[in-house]
């Protein structure tokens, strides 16, 4: 709702003017605020701070912010680069939310050129296995898996069982 929505900006705007680093989620969600809101300066801006860009919800929210700016081109650019980027297996590809091609669609229906062109690029990310059927709202509110190994999981455990062995034998003295 709007209130909400109020109070996420400024929580945002006191924490920049803090000097403190936002976390890309809540750079992200303030950018997919303001596209609800239709306040496509403010969802520029907050674009404009993400620094870790190889994200997929980064770029599919870029992809919505040009589209909203009327950069048509840009979009086209942005996922051509997706299409012929080069990546190892292991490392993840950038992926398009079904939901943000089918909005690019709608734009560019009204240019034959900018349509053929997005129609190439889509046949080619799906292709390469690079458009996804979760929507933004799902990526979104997707719980970040831990960043912790489970090497280092099973590591904790044993130090936590290995401090709890003396207390054991105090006990039993």
């Amino acid at each position: 709702n709007l209130e909400s929505c109020k109070i996420s900006a400024k929580l945002l705007e006191e924490a920049q003017l803090k000097g403190d680093t936002l976390p890309l989620r809540a750079l992200c969600f303030a950018v997919a605020t303001a596209l609800k809101q239709n306040d496509v300066a403010q969802a520029k801006l907050y674009c404009s701070q993400i620094v870790k860009t190889e994200n997929k919800l980064y770029n599919n929210l870029k992809v919505l912010v040009q589209l909203r700016s009327g950069l048509l081109e840009e979009v086209i650019k942005i996922l051509e680069a997706a299409v012929e980027e080069d990546t190892s297996p292991f490392v993840k590809k950038i992926e398009f939310c079904e939901q943000v091609l089918a909005t690019a669609r709608e734009k560019m229906e009204e240019n034959p050129d900018l349509s053929a062109k997005l129609g190439d690029v889509y046949t080619k990310l799906q292709a390469s296995g690079r458009i996804t059927m979760c929507t933004l709202e799902d990526m979104l509110f997707q719980i970040p898996s831990s960043k912790k190994t489970p090497a280092k999981l099973l590591n904790q455990k044993q130090l936590g069982y290995q401090a709890a062995k003396p207390l054991r034998s105090n006990l039993l003295l």
